[in-house]
């Protein structure tokens, strides 16, 4: 049995989605995203720093959001979920899984810490400015992308649990304009899906 250890508002949710999608059973334990819960010494053993999502597979534990997503689908989706390597589309899943890390996180992580996380008086309004235009630069290309493809990567892959999660969050900071039709558009059709509402609502 596989237990998720999860967080509400969290990357946790690309998990759960995934578990869901996959029909997977599993046991879920709902920590509060505070420090009394996160860092207590019970959560510390599963993850040093205290932060959510953690997986347990019988002995195996793995706590990064993108590790989990490729453990799950290489262990459970039966090769419906990542394309092969000799698959053309192969390239374009590394890129956009990785995108998402790499390319939207940071920002959105500076963004929540000064307009969320810190105290009033310790937010710093230039570097949020900055953190939204970086974050707005790094969203024109899943834009673009989105053109010509229905999902991310036009199949419904791995790319949709990890950037398509983090363009939920980065809509739901208000950082996703009106002009990014297609983002938007995607969007709807990820909401759709009953196994992302179970995510989003947990």
């Amino acid at each position: 049995m596989l237990t998720l250890h999860f967080s509400s508002n969290s990357r946790a949710q690309r998990v759960l989605w995934l578990l869901e999608e996959l029909q997977l059973k599993y046991n879920l334990n709902k920590i509060k995203f505070h420090p009394s819960e996160l860092k207590s010494d019970e959560h510390r053993k599963r993850h040093p720093l205290g932060r959510v999502p953690v997986l347990e597979d019988q002995e195996t534990i793995i706590y990064e959001s993108g590790a989990i997503v490729e453990y799950l689908i290489a262990r459970h989706s039966n090769g419906e979920l990542k394309p092969k390597v000799s698959d053309p589309a192969f390239p374009n899943y590394l890129q956009w899984f990785h995108y998402c890390e790499g390319m939207i996180m940071p920002p959105m992580n500076t963004i929540v810490v000064h307009t969320l996380i810190l105290p009033e008086e310790r937010r710093n309004e230039e570097v949020l400015r900055q953190a939204k235009n970086l974050l707005t630069k790094a969203l024109l290309p899943v834009n673009q992308l989105l053109e010509k493809n229905k999902y991310l990567i036009d199949k419904f892959s791995g790319v949709d649990f990890m950037l398509g999660h983090s363009l939920y969050m980065s809509n739901k900071l208000k950082c996703v304009s009106d002009e990014m039709i297609n983002i938007k558009n995607y969007l709807s059709l990820i909401n759709e899906r009953e196994a992302f509402q179970k995510a989003i609502n947990t």
